[in-house]
């Protein structure tokens, strides 16, 4: 089958099998790999992206799903500026080790940023549930998101 997607700003049109998952797509067609292939159950967040401004797990999307639809990848996040407040704040708070979850918990924040840009520490932490970090906890994701907040709403 053929379809026709948008990622990261760019109007894709690619022939895959019907049964190929949108992180497939992105990862194998695309080379889009900074979206991460972790438990291909939908259970670790790794492969998160935002469908049409949503954040869903790539893995459990079938490609076919996506047609028609925007794709935004943490590869279209930054831009002619530079990085994304939030992918900054994660570096500066030091959010970050091995990495592997990075990807998939920043675009979950920025969903949440995008729907609720004054979140309490509560909400960020429901909003980062579905992504598994074995490295740095949870509280330095906690304080990114909330210092990316603050800069999103200037001050």
């Amino acid at each position: 089958m053929v379809i026709e997607l948008t990622v990261n700003g760019t109007l894709r049109s690619l022939e895959t099998h019907p049964r190929r998952t949108l992180l497939e797509l992105l990862r194998e067609d695309l080379g889009l790999t900074g979206t991460k292939d972790g438990c291909q159950e939908g259970e670790c967040g790794t492969c998160t992206v935002l469908l049409d401004g949503k954040a869903v797990n790539s893995c459990l999307v079938l490609a076919g799903q996506a047609a028609g639809r925007e794709v935004l990848t943490i590869e279209g996040l930054s831009g002619a500026t530079g990085l994304h407040p939030v992918q900054r704040a994660f570096m500066e708070t030091g959010a970050v080790q091995c990495g592997f979850c990075t990807p998939g918990s920043i675009m979950a924040a920025v969903a949440l940023l995008a729907s609720n840009p004054r979140p309490t520490d509560t909400e960020i932490r429901e909003a980062l549930v579905g992504n598994l970090c074995r490295c740095t906890g949870y509280a330095k994701m906690v304080e990114a998101v909330r210092s990316a907040a603050i800069e999103l709403n200037h001050g």
